[in-house]
């Protein structure tokens, strides 16, 4: 039994570790909750998208994605492409914050296009394959039967609370983002999140051995 806790609280505190860093999709689950718009379809979109990952991962998948490279080139692209056009609208909304309440009331994305968006931050960055599938895969493979259901399952509890506390969370912050400067700041810095790693996806394919 200490086995199985252990395996599952080394996996929880992987996953915390893995998911708690600003990037690509937290700043997006962060964005919705502080206009309180599909607040908990994104968070458990996201939750879920990591659950099937870190399964896959745990079931083996992680050794399959290693040793098709080329699969991973194709999702870097892909990602930093899409990356670079979500970091560019963030830097417009900057050009032209709004307050909170202005940014609520506006009518912001429908369900279909915050979960579309958010389905493609997630899959079309390759770092959270390599996190969730290929990492927390191979770390898996250290145990065996139901400890490594543990451990997969502790990543996943992570993922789970991430997410929904960040965008819940998020309300504590709306006093700060009644401002329009709060805002723009934001924007600023999620554009430059955006591109940093954009960036970093494109050297990482054109010069994969640096």
């Amino acid at each position: 039994m200490n086995g199985i806790f252990g395996a599952g609280v080394e996996g929880l505190l992987l996953g915390a570790g893995l998911i708690i860093a600003i990037g690509a999709q937290n700043a997006f689950v962060l964005r919705q909750g502080l206009i309180r718009q599909h607040v908990f379809a994104v968070a458990t979109v996201c939750a879920l998208s990591d659950l099937v990952l870190i399964a896959a991962g745990v079931a083996g998948l992680g050794a399959l994605v290693r040793a098709h490279g080329e699969a991973l080139e194709v999702i870097t692209l892909a990602g930093a492409a899409f990356l670079f056009v979500y970091g560019a609208l963030a830097f417009r909304r900057a050009l032209a914050p709004g307050r909170l309440e202005a940014a609520r009331n506006e009518g912001g994305a429908s369900l279909g296009k915050a979960l579309a968006t958010c389905l493609a931050l997630t899959f079309l960055n390759p770092h959270v394959y390599l996190d969730t599938v290929v990492l927390v895969g191979s770390l898996s493979a250290r145990h065996s039967g139901a400890a490594a259901v543990a451990f997969g399952a502790g990543a996943g509890l992570a993922s789970i609370a991430w997410f929904y506390g960040l965008g819940y969370g998020a309300r504590l912050a709306a006093p700060l983002f009644a401002r329009p400067r709060a805002w723009q700041v934001l924007d600023v810095l999620i554009g430059i999140v955006m591109w940093a790693i954009a960036a970093r996806l494109l050297a990482a394919a054109i010069a994969p051995g640096a």
